[in-house]
């Protein structure tokens, strides 16, 4: 092959790879300008949506709440369950809770939990109804807690907060062995 025809062929192969990257390149291009103009005809920007507050433990607890929901165990029908509670804050700022338990078939029960915060958005304390420590963590309008119940079951709750800051949805689990055995999903309100 001549100079010349080796030149044309590498222009020929050039300009191909130059569509090619091009042809690629086009779509993310048009999709950026599309996305600029929208946001350019949009003019002001949107209202802000309410910011979702973060969970305060101690400011929702303290007073009177109450909890309804469903227990459900395996291999068990789900069944009503019932909780007022009654907090308040006693010096140093640790949040104490006592609770009437009422689920359907048992007999009620007392239960005192508290709960003191450790460090922003980290509480630690005890629950009657707990061996050892129970620890809870804020992320937004979450709580989550955990502890061991006194018969050796892993309890874990994921509380959220209502956008109206007077009620919360309760989302627990017990696990045995890695297992889940019961489910409670309770709303929580205050009084």
């Amino acid at each position: 092959m001549s100079r010349d025809g080796e030149l044309s062929r590498r222009r020929r192969v050039g300009a191909g790879m130059m569509l090619t990257a091009w042809l690629v390149r086009a779509p993310l291009a048009l999709i950026a300008a599309v996305a600029v103009a929208a946001c350019a005809s949009a003019g002001a920007a949107p209202a802000a949506t309410p910011a979702v507050r973060g969970f305060d433990p101690v400011a929702f607890f303290s007073g009177a709440t109450t909890g309804e929901g469903r227990l459900k165990k395996v291999f068990s029908r789900s069944v009503a369950t019932h909780v007022v509670g009654r907090g308040r804050v006693e010096h140093g700022g640790t949040l104490v809770l006592d609770q009437t338990v009422t689920i359907a078939g048992e007999r009620t029960r007392e239960r005192q939990w508290r709960l003191r915060e450790v460090a922003p958005g980290r509480y630690a304390g005890t629950l009657t109804d707990a061996r050892g420590p129970v620890t809870a963590t804020v992320a937004g309008p979450v709580l989550t807690i955990a502890y061991t119940s006194t018969d050796g079951m892993g309890i874990a709750q994921a509380i959220t907060l209502a956008p109206n800051g007077r009620s919360a949805r309760n989302m627990m689990k017990v696990k045995k062995l890695g297992l889940t055995v019961a489910t409670l999903a309770e709303t929580i309100t205050r009084d």
